[in-house]
């Protein structure tokens, strides 16, 4: 049996999974693709065996996975695809509507913590389809994120942009992780060669893809509405490692987030070993 894993469909995960497909990895598992809120529906209900979960769910269901090492999708300063867009600046935000992407969890929690000690804000927040005019037309500031947020990047028309990835590490001096990948403890424990397949083929493909960003920029430019070079660039702006600085910039957030209500407690980061 094949494990399934999940696959971000999202320009952020392309170097994870890009060479999956030349190194015939793809062919030695069931690749199912989603939305970040959907594939956490889906590891939380088991219906995944292996996959990238966005950082607050695993923190609100680690008892169920192991995290893998290496892998995650982080920045260290600026993000470009997860933003903030408003008409206002975030100062006035008070009182005023913020509607969130209702496509990721982590984000939706990382940009109340900001507006809070940032800019000492409560705007009401609700929850939204990600189509920014939609979006504007019911509120005040949007939360985008993925390659919605990169298109909009093209078309500010006169709104306000903020960057989550620069203004996390502006508060806190760390860097910012948005996204893990995890593998269900039953699975891992009765499969364990399967998940070290797995891993040792996304780590190769992160290796790959990293080593010939430029050529797979220029690939993914031709069905994108992005340049090569802008590709490159953030591709390059993001980070997939996982090391010590990570974790406890990992850790910070958890922490934030309990104490802004978003968590019940601090999870450990408990790792498969391999």
């Amino acid at each position: 049996m094949r494990p399934k894993v999940g696959h971000i469909q999202f320009l952020n995960c392309l170097p994870l999974y890009y060479s999956l497909v030349s190194n015939g990895s793809i062919l030695d598992m069931d690749l199912v693709k989603g939305n970040p809120t959907e594939l956490n529906r889906m590891l939380i209900n088991s219906k995944l065996d292996i996959g990238p979960m966005s950082s607050i769910e695993y923190a609100r269901n680690y008892k169920k996975f192991f995290l893998l090492p290496q892998i995650t999708v982080s920045s260290e300063y600026d993000v470009k695809s997860i933003l903030l867009i408003s008409k206002v600046s975030p100062e006035k935000l008070k009182g005023k509507k913020v509607a969130l992407t209702n496509t990721s969890a982590t984000s939706q929690a990382l940009v109340q913590i900001i507006l809070k000690e940032v800019y000492g804000v409560n705007p009401i927040y609700f929850p939204c389809p990600s189509d920014l005019p939609t979006m504007l037309r019911e509120a005040d500031a949007a939360l985008l994120i993925g390659d919605d947020a990169l298109r909009a990047l093209f078309n500010p028309q006169g709104l306000i942009i903020i960057d989550l990835g620069m203004e996390w590490r502006r508060l806190t001096g760390k860097k910012m992780v948005y996204a893990v990948w995890v593998v269900q403890r039953e699975f891992a424990k009765e499969r364990p060669h399967l998940v070290k397949e797995v891993y040792e083929s996304l780590l190769k493909s992160k290796k790959h893809s990293m080593d010939n960003v430029d050529q797979i920029a220029t690939k993914a430019s031709r069905w994108e509405m992005f340049s090569a070079e802008f590709i490159r660039d953030y591709f390059l702006s993001l980070r997939f490692c996982f090391n010590q600085e990570y974790q406890d910039g990992l850790l910070c957030f958890f922490q934030k987030a309990k104490e802004h209500g978003f968590l019940d407690e601090v999870p450990c980061l408990d790792f498969f070993e391999v």
